[in-house]
């Protein structure tokens, strides 16, 4: 029986790390947008959404509050354009201060 000191050990981080999936852009985007409830926030998500994709239609969201009513969760689709417009999005959504998580 070997010792365990004596097997050879896999990095497993290398192994289970997979790529990105390429995103052929012009496409239909989800997004979705966790903050603390507020009446407001789901209006503050759209109004930023809008100045990064003016064709941005607010009627098809979706807001769900969490059990115990302390969070909501916005979810949205966009046409996105490219890696820039998203990352421009995601990064004013998460400068409002009221967004924890955007995925």
């Amino acid at each position: 029986m070997q010792s365990g000191r004596n097997r050879a050990f896999r990095d497993m981080r290398q192994a289970g790390a997979q790529k990105r999936p390429e995103i052929t852009f012009p496409c239909d985007y989800p997004i979705k947008v966790v903050g603390d409830a507020a009446e407001d926030f789901a209006a503050v998500v759209c109004e930023v959404t809008k100045r990064h994709a003016p064709d941005f239609d607010a009627a098809g969201i979706q807001v769900i509050d969490s059990r115990n009513g302390r969070f909501q969760s916005v979810r949205l689709s966009i046409r996105a354009t490219g890696e820039a417009q998203l990352k421009a999005l995601f990064e004013e959504l998460k400068a409002t201060g009221r967004v924890h998580m955007v995925v």
